[in-house]
């Protein structure tokens, strides 16, 4: 699921349902039951709303077995509904008295009410993008548009199993092109207030766009993952035929519009970078910046900091390099050196890209083997490594992780970018592997599923907490000494640990210092070494997420600080599984809220 989804579902959003109980339901102190049952009206609310959410979770079937032929509202009517029953979700909560409640269901509540009043105080104060700041434009290359993220979704998360399942693809199908006119009403009601991507993440989403409009029909994504799915399930029926129809007389028309309404966008678009230049753009930076990384930080006081850690981790890549005798020109350039070096390169062709994605798997398996000496709580859920899906993959980062359903029905998916392998040459894989699958996120969001916690916070989204533990992973498959004898290796962790420092200076230098994207750019390049397109596609990702490449080594400096401080603390009854557990089976949570969860442990290991 996207940004928006996520919120919706967990109900830590603008989004909410009905009316439900008021302040008077709970003029006693309300009990854990209490608490329970109020979080499961704010998922069941949630899930009203997003029929995609109640689908990648496995959860439209039953009750909300309708759910599966339908898509969220995605017009300015449907995004204000949610913004005035995100209040009334708010109220609610605010007015349950948690005075009785046990230290675990306390703190389910403040994270739960931590992220209810994040996201309605920014839709009061920002009226365009929903209101939803670190993410302010609705049309864009990287994610949330619908362009962007449905065909993806509909290929890989709606299943297909039965002929009801076939006409719940066929109408989401024709719901695909309303979708699409929907979210054009958002992108010009924000044009009205002066919010318009800049020029180069238009040229880019016209690519993709047009990409997908260009695509014969029967090679089209959203037709041939029905006709080929019914096909291997051995169902019976005109498929091919329906769903043409459908998409040359619904879609296609969809694709022109949008299309054309991206081309009228880039006339009056500028070529600025940052949000400082949207109404209020200052402070929705700040506010953007509080959302991603859950801190106080200012602009400045993240681009502080990323330059000193840029020096820092600089100079631990510098010795690991004249150890291996990589000696000339700067880390930079002798990081260049070694992507151009056709040693480390797999074959840009399909072969290459299948023994590359055979070899993930095998790093997989030997990670997995050692997990138990760091772990108590380990997940059941499988992980699949994917290719993203060569329709997007020009404007989508190099990779990412989509959770498995609840029920368990679908596994995780690690998704990797595989436009050019020269863009990711060997060294630069384990590291990859190792944040987006196993010890990162999916052992992480799984392990958060599967644990007793309420729906509503099994499904918590704090990117810096995620993020943070994502790359803290990679640290930790270093201490599990998964790069013994894989000197590159580790050479490749390290450029992947002060690419997140960049990250930092770049997005605060964008939207704090007035930076250009080529500024960005080179910058990017010249400490990285990475090959221009990937620099290019990280840069302009940063300009339609703002603040969000801030809360990796945000969360990764306190994941750090947290285990150090119970080190301290417990001494000889430190126990790295048990902190690993304790940190990771209350679900995601605030930075700030993270140490309240260590203090838990540590009174529980001291007894």
């Amino acid at each position: 699921m996207n940004r928006r989804q996520l919120l919706a579902t967990a109900g830590a959003a603008t989004l909410a349902g009905g009316l439900g109980a008021g302040p008077s339901a709970f003029a006693a102190p309300g009990t854990a039951a209490d608490l329970n049952k109020l979080f499961d009206a704010f998922v069941s609310e949630g899930l009203d709303l997003q029929p995609e959410g109640a689908t990648s979770l496995g959860l439209d079937s039953g009750p909300r077995a309708g759910q599966k032929f339908k898509l969220s509202d995605r017009s300015p009517a449907g995004v204000k509904v949610q913004q005035v029953l995100g209040e009334d979700q708010l109220r609610r909560l605010e007015a349950f008295d948690a005075s009785a409640l046990p230290p675990s269901d306390a703190l389910n509540r403040d994270v739960v009410l931590y992220g209810l009043r994040q996201q309605v105080e920014n839709a009061r104060r920002f009226k365009y993008a929903g209101g939803g700041a670190g993410s302010p434009y609705f049309l864009n290359q990287f994610q949330g548009s619908a362009y962007h993220d449905l065909p993806d979704f509909l290929d890989s998360q709606h299943q297909i199993a039965t002929k009801t399942d076939v006409e719940a693809y066929l109408a989401r199908l024709e719901a695909f092109a309303t979708a699409m006119d929907q979210e054009a009403e958002d992108v010009r009601l924000d044009q009205s207030l002066g919010v318009v991507p800049p020029d180069f993440v238009l040229d880019n989403t016209l690519t993709q766009l047009k990409g997908l409009r260009a695509t014969p029909t029967d090679k089209s994504v959203l037709v041939n993952s029905l006709v080929r799915r019914t096909r291997e399930k051995g169902i019976d029926g005109d498929w091919a035929a329906r769903a043409t129809k459908i998409y040359l007389d619904k879609v296609v028309p969809a694709f022109d519009r949008q299309i054309a309404l991206a081309q009228n966008l880039r006339v009056v678009a500028s070529h600025d970078a940052g949000v400082w230049r949207l109404p209020d753009g200052d402070a929705y930076y700040t506010a953007s910046v509080a959302f991603w990384t859950t801190t106080t930080l200012t602009g400045d006081e993240i681009h502080r900091q990323g330059l000193s850690l840029v020096a820092e981790l600089s100079a631990r890549a510098d010795e690991a390099m004249k150890a291996q005798g990589l000696t000339q020109g700067t880390v930079g350039q002798r990081y260049r050196a070694m992507y151009d070096d056709p040693r480390y390169r797999y074959p840009n062709t399909d072969d290459g890209k299948a023994k590359l994605l055979a070899d993930l798997n095998v790093k997989v398996t030997a990670v997995q083997a050692r997990l138990p000496q760091y772990f108590g709580v380990l997940p059941k859920a499988k992980v699949e490594i994917k290719r993203i899906p060569p329709y997007t993959e020009a404007g989508a980062p190099g990779g990412y992780y989509n959770n498995g359903a609840l029920d368990g029905s679908r596994p995780g998916a690690y998704y990797i970018n595989l436009r050019d392998t020269a863009e990711v040459p060997s060294w630069t894989l384990p590291t990859l592997t190792y944040h987006e699958a196993i010890p990162g996120h999916h052992l992480q969001l799984s392990i958060a599923q599967e644990a007793p916690l309420p729906l509503i916070r099994k499904l918590s989204f704090f990117s810096a907490y995620i993020e943070g533990w994502a790359l803290y992973s990679e640290q930790l498959a270093e201490e599990m000494g998964m790069y013994q004898g894989d000197s590159l290796g580790r050479i490749g962790y390290l450029h992947d640990a002060l690419f997140r420092a960049v990250r930092m200076v770049v997005d605060s230098g964008m939207h704090a210092k007035r930076w250009s994207r080529e500024k960005a750019i080179a910058y990017y390049v010249d400490v990285l070494g990475d090959k221009d397109a990937s620099a290019t596609t990280e840069i302009e990702r940063y300009c339609v997420a703002p603040g969000q490449a801030c809360g990796y080594m945000l969360g990764k400096l306190t994941w750090l600080r947290e285990r150090a401080r119970a080190k301290a603390a417990l001494g000889d009854r430190f126990d790295i599984r048990a902190f690993h557990d304790a940190g990771l089976t209350n679900g995601a949570v605030p930075l700030d809220i993270l140490p309240k969860v260590i203090d838990r442990y540590i009174a529980g290991a001291k007894g």
